[in-house]
């Protein structure tokens, strides 16, 4: 199947999503707004590759093999081929309106038009397009490399032939697939989590238990591979933030407010461990 794939945002999620493509044998364009950014995602790939090859999990000669069917660029138009675009831009709706409306226009007529929101419905994004059934939700889980699941998300009118050819898209790269047949907000896997985090930073805020005791008791009590703390701290505390407010104003249910904790530390700056202080210090 390995076509032309477009990423639209070459942020964490973004280059890892152009990484496993790429692997897979896809031609990918990784468009940013800068080249800043596009040398930021692909500096990441190559690190990441270079990881893969020192453990043995790939053959060395695949690193710039890989990095050679990635093409970055600024300009927006140069999705235009793309048989797939996925959008990994930051989760606020009126920035992926903007994208998709772009897309709309610059795409060819049987492109699938994708987006990696995690917690905004896709019906909604797919709403400022002429195409709403070739609009799909694929949220891919960070680190992209490293996770298998992908969540597929159907907006209201996302066609049956839309669905099969993400879901073939990411069984070729290596993920494991669910399919979210209504797009609510926050969808399935965010929606869990969300609420995890929300009780999680309530007892951690009111003194009831500590960040690292209260990820020990989910990883040793339930089984969890991480604490839902460390969890936010790897994700970002912005994007958890952020993903509980578009739940809450979606279904007006409490338990998907944020405390007040997690907005101060967006507030302060401790976002995680991408700026080496969140729940825990980096």
């Amino acid at each position: 199947m390995a076509g032309r794939l477009a990423v639209v945002g070459a942020g964490l999620m973004g280059s890892g999503i152009a990484q496993v493509a790429a692997q897979a044998g896809w031609q990918v364009t990784l468009r940013d707004l800068d080249e800043a950014a596009t040398g930021r995602g692909l500096a990441g790939i190559r690190k990441s590759l270079d990881k893969f090859a020192e453990k043995g999990k790939i053959e060395a000669s695949e690193v710039e093999a890989t990095l050679g069917r990635i093409t970055p660029t600024t300009d927006l138009e140069a999705v235009a081929d793309a048989d797939i675009v996925v959008e990994a831009v930051f989760e606020r709706l009126e920035i992926k309106h903007e994208v998709f409306r772009a897309l709309d226009k610059i795409c060819k007529a049987d492109a699938v038009l994708a987006t990696n929101t995690s917690a905004i419905p896709v019906t909604q994004i797919a709403a400022v397009t002429e195409r709403p059934e070739a609009v799909v939700g694929t949220h891919f889980f960070s680190p992209v490399p490293m996770m298998k699941l992908c969540e597929l998300v159907r907006g209201y009118k996302t066609s049956d032939e839309t669905l099969a050819t993400v879901k073939a898209f990411a069984e070729e790269i290596g993920k494991t697939v669910v399919v979210v047949n209504r797009d609510i907000a926050g969808f399935v896997t965010t929606r869990l989590i969300a609420a995890l985090v929300v009780e999680a930073v309530k007892l951690v805020e009111s003194g009831v238990v500590s960040a690292e005791d209260l990820d020990t008791a989910c990883k040793l009590g339930f089984g969890h591979a991480m604490g839902p703390l460390a969890t936010t701290d790897l994700t970002g505390v912005d994007v958890l933030l952020h993903a509980s407010k578009n739940i809450y104003t979606d279904t007006a249910d409490e338990k998907f407010f944020p405390p007040e904790l997690l907005q101060r530390m967006v507030t302060a700056g401790d976002l995680g461990r991408k700026t080496g202080k969140g729940f825990y210090t980096y």
